[in-house]
């Protein structure tokens, strides 16, 4: 007779409560229970009173032989007690892991259900990343056009803009020259009325220097009237010398 170690459910719709028994294996789910040894409560939020063995009578089945269930077996696990059918199952999990890896397979529905996940996201980024880079991309050519079509109104501006200009300038070259006009007639009358002073203030000294001229020019003719009459008393007493010399060079 082959003993089993299983859980058999005796909780309420919504409240799930389990006790663990020594069954045999040809009984069914709730037949016959050859001993209580505990219960397991997952609704309980305390670790330490989820689940209640007595340690003894689990290890006494254990060694006649009882085989555990898989949920069996990882409560036991936890709480320390790992039997070789857990660790035979186990490795033959990792081993059957390691053939499906191989093959390229998923080997449990969950590790199937992340691949579908991360793909999914992959998947959600990339097709982030092209919307925000098309995005970008749209709203530079959009930057480029209105840059453009800117510069192109400048330019269609800045003709008419000059021809507008050139009037001003114009308009304030006469405004400059209607005013600098008074001030060159005040400058011409200010340099006429000085020339004026200047000829009235010179005109009195030209009459001087004509008066004094005269007087300069009868005193010159006075002094070479002298001059000359020196220099004919100088000849004639030359010649009387000279006539007095040859008269005694005569007598002699």
């Amino acid at each position: 007779m082959s003993v089993k170690l299983r859980m058999t459910r005796i909780g309420r719709r919504h409240r799930p409560f389990f006790r663990i028994n020594a069954i045999e294996s040809r009984e069914p789910r709730d037949g016959r229970v050859l001993e209580k040894l505990g219960h397991y409560d997952p609704i309980e939020k305390d670790q330490a009173k989820q689940i209640v063995l007595n340690l003894e009578r689990v290890k006494y089945w254990l060694d006649k032989g009882a085989i555990p269930s898989d949920t069996v077996s990882q409560i036991l696990l936890r709480l320390g007690i790992e039997t070789k059918y857990a660790k035979e199952k186990t490795a033959r999990l990792a081993k059957a892991k390691a053939i499906a890896r191989a093959k390229g397979k998923f080997f449990m529905k969950a590790e199937k259900i992340e691949a579908e996940k991360a793909v999914a996201e992959a998947e959600e980024k990339a097709k982030a990343e092209t919307e925000a880079k098309a995005k970008a991309e749209e709203e530079k050519t959009k930057k480029e056009a209105e840059a453009k079509a800117n510069a192109e109104k400048e330019a269609e501006a800045a003709p008419e803009a000059k021809p507008e200009a050139e009037p001003a300038e114009k308009a304030e070259e006469k405004k400059a020259e209607v005013e600098a006009e008074p001030e060159a007639e005040v400058k011409e009358e200010k340099a006429e009325e000085a020339e004026v002073k200047a000829k009235a203030e010179a005109s009195p000294a030209t009459e001087e220097k004509a008066e004094e001229k005269p007087a300069a020019e009868k005193v010159k003719v006075e002094e070479k009237k002298t001059e000359a009459a020196e220099e004919k008393a100088e000849v004639k007493e030359e010649k009387s010398s000279s006539k007095e010399e040859t008269e005694k060079s005569d007598e002699s």
